[in-house]
């Protein structure tokens, strides 16, 4: 929805950037998190979310008037995720890499839950959900209950507990959008 409303309308007015950002670093992080346990359903779902996420980037980065600061925005996630490679394939052992990548990976997942929340001041203050995504908050939704359902089958609590702030801020943004209706938006 995100991406077809920046196609159709060539800018990207009222969408956000950092959940895209965060949601890159989200599925690569958990791609390489896949890679190490073996988790074909980790390896096949995160390399397409980091695929679509990096898609919305580049449309995102070309439609957007404000370019320098998104591409600042993109540099930094490159150098996290360098780092990260780095950090994890040259001073890491074997044994303990695989509890340390998901512990990495659980805190960029909530940080990536928490994003949208960036805006909570905005909705209540010009009590308007203009700046909420609705299909994000639903996608949002459902992904997180479904790897909290999917964390709690393998037992996996660097899959399961992350995902639980994702279920509870869709909530609170399911909650805004009934407070607020789309149709009472004022404009900015």
């Amino acid at each position: 929805s995100d991406l077809r409303q920046m196609l159709a309308t060539k800018s990207v007015e009222n969408i956000q950037f950092l959940p895209f950002l965060t949601t890159d670093a989200n599925n690569v992080g958990w791609l390489g998190y896949g890679c190490l346990k073996g988790d074909g359903t980790l390896i096949t779902v995160n390399a397409i979310g980091a695929a679509l996420q990096t898609l919305y980037i580049l449309v995102y980065l070309y439609y957007s008037p404000a370019k320098r600061s998104v591409l600042l925005q993109i540099l930094l996630l490159l150098a996290v995720v360098v780092t990260g490679c780095g950090y994890f394939a040259l001073l890491v052992d074997k044994e303990t890499r695989l509890a340390r990548l998901g512990l990495f990976c659980s805190i960029f997942t909530i940080t990536m839950y928490l994003s949208p929340l960036a805006d909570l001041a905005k909705v209540v203050r010009s009590k308007s959900t203009r700046c909420l995504s609705f299909p994000l908050t639903v996608t949002t939704f459902v992904a997180s209950s479904s790897w909290t359902l999917y964390g709690l089958q393998l037992h996996d609590p660097y899959i399961t507990v992350p995902n639980v702030p994702g279920i509870v801020t869709s909530l609170v943004r399911f909650w805004l959008f009934q407070w607020y209706p789309p149709g009472q938006d004022k404009s900015y």
